[in-house]
């Protein structure tokens, strides 16, 4: 898909958000999402030969946040991204980088009718500057195979409580049947809380943030039972402490992972899966999980902010919206999902549990230092939790004083 500029140095004054003319945008390098991309680019051009919408993928950098950042920097957004972290957009509002979607006289509106009452928590100081738009929600994908050799009933594993969870994981590894029972990513990096530790606390807490006005959350008898749930997995031998080399499900060396629905489509041929909810300590029905969700922005650089706005609607429209699940097996952010999303399933059994999960699921919270926060838990996890340095109620304790010292810092 071919570069065309944007502007560089605009503003979201209400001219500039009924503006017309070429816009850019950026895409994922995902390739079902370009696919997707280029369908909605073309059937958008046919009809707007003189507000030619041009794309490309996310410029490469050490993450997507990087490449965005650097270009609100240089003037050289373009004027919509579809891949936007909830946890990067306060920092991009302060510096001046995110249109407010909440002045467009349909932004609001828009947003809430599209995605209902969930929207909500994706506001910064009150307004959306960005609309959300696709959810991967976070469960325990398995290997059916792994499950039978290790004597558990692939279809009704009894996994949904702490104490069953790590009994069937100690039965998998102490049987042979793998190597260990579930390989979360031991690394460092700031966002990994949201691959072990966040999906299994917002379902012990029906779907309370880290933080909420201003505080940490998880200083509870939740946030202690989730770490002392994984301390358990880790002292138990139960899943290692080095990164995997390869695709460990895939290779048989893991049982279990935490992933969203794209892993479906990339277990397809190699890995008979079944998916069942995170765990709680009592084994809740319907429990809520990490959204991971990827969200679309406006940048304060695009010249034609109107023309931006009508193409971010026309692209997340429900007619789109049901292409994108088709193309990508990603989980557009609409009101009763399981009814909008029913063909699909049916066609598609095997996302019937991520489609029902993505009415319940919470979203990192929005603020201004959300990297240094969760990178400061993250260090204290690694040396308390997977390295065995302290215990979950040591654990919990620092953790939340640390990130309320840097919470009131930002």
């Amino acid at each position: 898909m071919a570069l065309s500029g944007c502007g560089s140095g605009g503003s979201a004054s209400s001219a500039d958000t009924k503006a017309q003319g070429p816009i850019k945008v950026w895409f994922s390098n995902n390739e079902q999402e370009l696919a997707w991309g280029k369908t909605v680019v073309a059937a958008w051009n046919s009809k707007h030969p003189d507000q030619k919408v041009t794309a490309q993928e996310i410029p490469s950098a050490s993450s997507s946040e990087e490449a965005i950042t650097a270009a609100i920097t240089a003037g050289t957004s373009p004027c919509l991204v579809y891949n936007i972290s909830s946890s990067s957009v306060p920092g991009w509002v302060r510096q001046g980088g995110l249109v407010d979607l909440s002045k467009i006289s349909d932004g609001n509106s828009y947003i809430e009718t599209r995605s209902g009452d969930a929207s909500n928590s994706y506001k910064t100081n009150g307004d959306y500057y960005q609309l959300p738009w696709k959810s991967n929600p976070v469960m325990i994908i398995y290997n059916k195979a792994i499950f039978k050799k290790a004597g558990i009933n692939p279809e009704n594993p009894g996994m949904n409580t702490y104490k069953g969870f790590l009994a069937a994981a100690k039965k998998i590894v102490s049987s042979g049947a793998s190597k260990s029972a579930i390989w979360p990513a031991p690394t460092n990096e700031f966002y990994q809380p949201w691959n072990d530790f966040y999906p299994l606390y917002l379902a012990e807490t029906s779907g309370t943030p880290l933080i909420k006005d201003e505080k940490a959350t998880f200083d509870s008898e939740a946030g202690r039972d989730v770490t002392q749930f994984w301390k358990s997995i880790y002292e138990d031998g139960l899943a290692p402490t080095e990164k995997a080399a390869d695709d460990a499900m895939a290779q048989g060396t893991t049982a279990m992972q935490l992933a969203g629905p794209w892993a479906i489509a990339s277990y397809k041929g190699k890995v008979d899966v079944g998916v069942m909810p995170v765990p709680t300590s009592t084994g809740k029905k319907s429990v809520y999980t990490f959204a991971d969700s990827k969200n679309i922005s406006m940048f304060t650089s695009c010249k034609a902010q109107g023309t931006a706005w009508n193409f971010l609607k026309f692209s997340t429209s429900e007619a789109q919206d049901a292409k994108f699940i088709e193309a990508t097996g990603q989980i557009p952010m609409r009101k009763n999902a399981t009814s909008n999303y029913a063909s699909f399933v049916a066609k598609n059994p095997s996302y019937a549990p991520y489609v029902d999960q993505s009415a319940r699921t919470g979203d990192v919270p929005s603020i201004t230092n959300a990297s240094e926060v969760w990178q400061k838990f993250r260090d204290l996890w690694s040396a308390d939790v997977i390295f065995g340095k302290g215990s979950a109620s040591t654990f919990v304790s620092d953790s939340a004083t640390a990130v309320n010292s840097l919470v009131k810092k930002g």
